[in-house]
């Protein structure tokens, strides 16, 4: 039977971690750039179907032609599915095990073409996608609706809330809105009975900005909840000055970043709030990736931090180290021992091997050290990680 298609748009820790707990070899990852719009699109359907003959090559040097073409089977259902590829993002990632688990994720990162069979899916290009410190969320906030934006440096999209959600304060507030703020329409229900449903459209100054001090309240905890806390993304506020100072006053989110951006999104272009929000944003985005690397910098002079891969494979099994940044888009095949944090290089296209950085970086995970990818210019070492120890 053909395993059900999952598809995600939106790339959260929680499944990253589906991915670790789903193992079972052969592990089959494909990764592929997409383009959103036509004429630029019509190709993307013809390269994944040579990556997927990649995986197929791949499999025929252990496996067998029926467990092959069971492993490929979800592959060539999604290659023919029209509707999906007229509705991608910048990056496309693909994975099945041998326990039937196959999903699909579209997000908003170019990545490099990859097909790789191995022991273990390969995961950085998720974990770069996670891990990179350009990422942000704007809430869109009037004093009646909601909307939601995900985005980095180069990209921004609206993205659905999250189940529970409310996108209007009569969704947040329903009978409880005060009764300046309702008026009565009819709808027809079974029988073509008529039940009233209530609706705000404004009132008294004073009642409408206590509506709208608990609408904030409830808008503020279910963003907190459903998407701050999954994603741990820095949250930025965009809305009419006057509703700035209210919002921030009620909110309970750690994550959400003292300047936002005073226009509600509507009155901007896509290219304009995306624009807006990287001025925000960039000045964090730089302090951490400062705060980094002056980190490794001292702990490297103090003979708590190394580059050397190999130092750093046996340390990583081991649990003994703290952050771990790795260069983004660099790849370096090979084979590591889990436990012994021996390393072996090999050529990427045996069905055994991935990408020691990858593996390297999925065991400090594992192990509740911190990896971080970050740009190949801003890189304190030439090996392509960097490594800071725990002191104890």
């Amino acid at each position: 039977m053909t395993p059900m298609i999952k598809r995600k748009n939106s790339l959260t820790n929680e499944v990253l971690d589906e991915l670790l707990t789903a193992q079972k070899p052969p592990c089959l990852s494909l990764f592929q750039p997409t383009h959103r719009q036509f004429p630029e699109n019509q190709q993307d359907q013809i390269r994944f179907r040579n990556l997927v003959k990649k995986l197929q090559e791949s499999l025929k040097q252990k496996y067998s032609i029926v467990k092959s073409e069971s492993l490929l089977e979800p592959f060539d259902a999604l290659a023919n599915d029209n509707d999906f590829w007229n509705h991608t993002l910048d990056g496309l990632a693909v994975f099945a095990g041998g326990n039937g688990f196959f999903q699909a994720l579209k997000f908003q990162q170019k990545v490099s073409e990859m097909a790789i069979v191995a022991d273990s899916f390969h995961t950085k290009p998720l974990r770069r996608f996670l891990q990179t410190v350009d990422r942000y969320q704007i809430l869109g906030l009037s004093q009646q609706e909601i909307c939601f934006f995900e985005g980095n440096r180069h990209v921004l999209d609206e993205i659905d809330l999250a189940p529970g959600v409310p996108r209007t304060m009569v969704d947040a507030l329903g009978s409880e809105l005060t009764e300046p703020h309702q008026t009565v329409a009819s709808y027809g229900g079974v029988g073509g009975s008529s039940v009233p449903m209530r609706h705000g459209h404004g009132g008294k100054s004073e009642e409408k900005d206590k509506d709208a001090e608990r609408f904030f309240r409830v808008v503020d905890r279910a963003i907190t909840e459903q998407h701050s806390q999954p994603s741990d993304l820095p949250l930025i506020l965009a809305a009419l000055p006057l509703h700035h100072n209210l919002f921030h006053k009620v909110s309970q989110n750690p994550l959400l970043v003292a300047e936002g951006i005073k226009f509600y999104p509507d009155s901007l272009s896509n290219e304009e709030l995306r624009a807006e929000a990287w001025r925000v944003i960039e000045p964090h985005y730089q302090q951490r990736l400062n705060t980094l690397i002056e980190e490794f910098k001292q702990a490297q002079s103090n003979g708590t931090a190394s580059d050397d891969l190999s130092q750093i494979a046996q340390a990583a099994v081991a649990g003994r180290i703290s952050i771990l940044l790795i260069e983004a888009d660099r790849l370096i095949p090979g084979q590591l021992n889990h436990d012994t944090g021996q390393i072996q290089r090999a050529d990427l296209s045996s069905p055994h091997i991935d990408d020691l950085l990858d593996d390297i970086g999925e065991v400090v995970s594992k192990n509740n050290g911190q990896m971080v990818v970050i740009p190949a210019g801003q890189m304190p070492t030439q090996t392509g990680l960097a490594a800071i120890y725990r002191y104890s």
